[in-house]
């Protein structure tokens, strides 16, 4: 028997729901049928965590190890160690663009799994991603959801978060400058339930734009689900109507700074395009809003995630495989296909911009009859084209309820597909639930031209975590080249032996005087004391601040390295 779930075939009104209890011994019986997504909003009181707070090693890098994929645990103390009786999910991420070593995650945080109370939590790593400072929540005590993160241009962050209160929604954007170390105070950005951001990172009038949308059925402004600023987040201008009224999406931007967006809207998906959101002196209309088939619905509520999404809609684009012409446009879902198979990942694109679309495929390559759960589907392209896919995968566990992250690629626009393959050990997504029964709606990937950085959820250590992994070689310089290419063709020096090129650690060109040498010791030491003194005396000048002595800080202690490191180099 078919799993029963929310099919999302009718009008978007929240019409209550009904629990049923699962069932250990048929992966295929309803776990619960919603007749509508109930909306993100407090239901229970803040509860402070236990003092002081019990905590436990964090899985081993060796059973976090999958053939050569490496997860890493982001929601840590400052010892490293796990932190016992919370629980984090839903997260987002995003990568400096100039920096590569400077990524930033946020995610749901529950301080305690005694209430689903939950708050915006997030971390950072300046080392791309081999370690993490949690540094805590934005806003300690106040109610936070659907966390969303991207940068700009110039490496300053920016996270979107969700607030309710009283039956109403709205969001506040709040801006990092510092590589998401500490945060500004939030910007009001109007908003709904289940928002998206993206900012825009193409050389067009809209740079640096950012965009936001949301689900109209839970709106500051009713009728309305979409906004932007065109300053940096300073300020948000008064929300519009998207066409056609997709929600539970995402949102690109192409090359030429044209801005699409996605959603479900029943049985199938919409996808909606503007050519002038990039432009600051109208308000954005919409040229098209066209209906997508993805072969299957979206839906809500399923055996290994009862209390969530099986997966929100994701759009992207990507240059053309022969390199001319506009981008294709990508559209990418855990979808609920025909027959007793209860979850595919299928993929549609477009190569007229968005106006037609192929017929749907599937990139899960394990037969029908398996009847396994593809969930989470998450969809990321690099700047050269390639497209990057991820997803929870029941297939080879002997329960819906334990699941692996699956990878497959692809380098000719989605025509073809590299064999899926896993890249975490196995997880319970049934336990660890912080008084909801979920973990969550989404994961997020970012894609370069070596690699991908994925941020996503498990319970490894027997509660809800947020993980780290990179997928394929670093590129902390971003010249498209691996890290490791670069060291052993020399075109990097590796100096401490870490597997990073020196120049990503603050081990280059200090004061631009196109060499590496004990002239770099005073700005080197001038940043660690004044940053803002260094940017001024070396304009153009980028310094990655390192952890060169390995102490787990960023300080004055690494300046005798760094020297020691230069004479030695001379």
């Amino acid at each position: 028997m078919k799993p029963v779930a929310c099919l999302l075939g009718f009008a978007p009104v929240f019409l209550g729901m009904i629990a049923l209890a699962p069932s250990a011994e048929d992966p295929f019986e309803s776990v619960e049928a919603f007749a509508w997504r109930p909306p993100e909003q407090p239901d229970q009181p803040y509860l402070p965590p236990p003092y002081p707070r019990r905590t436990s090693p964090p899985p081993s890098p060796e059973f976090l190890r999958v053939g050569s994929y490496q997860s890493v645990q982001v929601n840590v103390d400052a010892n490293g160690q796990n932190i016992v009786g919370d629980a984090a999910n839903e997260p987002t991420i995003a990568v400096d663009p100039n920096d590569h070593n400077r990524i930033v995650i946020g995610w749901r945080q529950f301080d305690t799994i005694n209430s689903n109370f939950r708050q915006a939590g997030w971390a950072y790593s300046h080392d791309h991603g081999r370690h993490w400072t949690f540094a805590g929540v934005i806003e300690p005590g106040v109610f936070r959801s659907d966390p969303v993160l991207d940068v700009d241009t110039d490496g300053n962050f920016y996270f979107d978060s969700l607030t309710s209160s009283g039956g109403s929604y709205w969001c506040h954007v709040f801006k990092s400058t510092d590589g998401g170390v500490t945060w500004h105070p939030g910007v009001y950005a109007y908003g709904g339930d289940k928002e998206w951001m993206i900012v825009d990172r193409t050389n067009s009038t809209g740079r640096n734009h950012i965009y936001s949308c949301w689900s109209p059925s839970y709106s500051s402004v009713p009728g309305t689900s979409f906004t932007r600023s065109i300053d940096r987040g300073a300020s948000f201008q008064y929300p519009i109507a998207v066409t056609g009224n997709p929600y539970w999406g995402t949102m690109a931007v192409d090359r030429e700074g044209a801005l699409y967006l996605c959603g479900t809207i029943g049985s199938q998906f919409r996808v909606a395009k503007s050519t002038n959101a990039r432009n600051p002196a109208v308000t954005p209309t919409w040229d098209f809003s066209v209906t997508v088939s993805l072969g299957g619905s979206l839906i809500y509520g399923g055996s290994p995630n009862p209390g969530g999404l099986m997966g929100q809609a994701w759009i992207a684009t990507g240059p053309r495989p022969d390199g001319g012409g506009p981008d294709y446009v990508y559209l990418l879902c855990s979808v609920d296909p025909p027959g007793s198979d209860p979850l595919d990942v299928r993929f549609a694109r477009s190569v007229d911009g968005g106006l037609t679309w192929s017929p749907s495929i599937r990139i899960n390559d394990d037969p029908p009859e398996t009847n396994a759960w593809q969930w989470f589907g998450t969809m990321s392209v690099a700047p050269n084209g390639r497209i990057d896919v991820i997803w929870n995968d029941t297939r080879d566990q002997p329960s819906y309820r334990w699941s692996r992250v699956y990878y497959s690629y692809s380098t000719d626009g989605g025509l073809t597909w590299s064999a899926n393959v896993p890249l975490t050990p196995a997880w319970d997504s049934l336990i660890g639930w912080p008084q909801q029964n979920k973990i969550g709606d989404y994961y997020h990937m970012r894609s370069d031209n070596v690699g991908a950085d994925l941020a996503y959820a498990a319970t490894f250590n027997g509660e809800q975590d947020v993980y780290y992994l990179r997928i394929g070689d670093y590129d902390c310089n971003n010249n498209g080249i691996g890290d490791s290419t670069d060291i052993s063709s020399g075109a990097s020096s590796d100096l401490n032996g870490n597997s990073i090129p020196d120049e990503c650690e603050g081990l280059g060109d200090l004061n631009c005087d196109e060499s590496t040498n004990a002239f770099d010791i005073d700005p080197f030491v001038l940043a660690l004391t004044d940053p803002d003194a260094y940017q001024n005396a070396y304009p153009g000048c980028r310094l990655s601040r390192a952890d060169i002595n390995g102490d787990g800080q960023v300080n004055a202690f690494d300046i005798d390295p760094f020297v020691t490191l230069l004479t030695w180099a001379d």
